[in-house]
């Protein structure tokens, strides 16, 4: 079964250290994370920097948008021809609002449906958390199993953590 350890530093180097010791131990490199009340650069730390992949959504999202209204226009055109003085069928100036409404629409469901879905919501497994962490402490957090738990906590003690939670 899987826990969460958090081990909280008062110093950013100790925490740094910590992070440098669970990977120097074995554990893998997306298992572990800080967790920080003040701002700091992504890889501070030495923490993995995830790949974000949002914008991949909004591009897909206009790309259907843009073929659900390419093939909702042109079928509703063919589907109920209107022939007014000797006029294509296909109005492809109407077409073009319908188009981009539909494509600009599209991107922004997709957008937000990205954000929700690289943002990790809803979090189903939530890890260990301290409130001292909003107060100026720095929290590393690990998803261990139960054989690993000694191994992280050792890391923690070894490194000069203020006090370990278990999950």
């Amino acid at each position: 079964m899987s826990k969460s350890i958090l081990g909280l530093f008062l110093d950013p180097n100790s925490a740094a250290d910590a992070m440098d010791g669970l990977k120097e131990s074995g554990f893998e490199q997306g298992s572990f994370d800080v967790l920080t009340g003040t701002p700091y650069p992504e890889g501070a730390f030495g923490e993995h920097v995830p790949q974000h992949r949002l914008f991949r959504f909004p591009a897909f999202g206009a790309i259907i948008g843009f073929s659900a209204s390419l093939f909702l226009t042109s079928a509703t055109q063919l589907a109920y021809p209107l022939i007014t003085g000797g006029k294509p069928i296909l109005s492809i100036f109407a077409m073009l609002i319908i188009m981009y409404e539909m494509t600009m629409l599209s991107a922004v469901i997709f957008s937000v449906i990205g954000i929700i879905f690289e943002s990790r919501l809803p979090n189903i497994h939530p890890s260990a958390y301290d409130p001292r962490i909003t107060e100026g402490y720095i929290g590393v957090v690990i998803s261990v199993e139960d054989k690993d738990l000694n191994k992280a906590k050792a890391v923690f003690e070894k490194t000069g953590s203020e006090e370990v939670k278990v999950v």
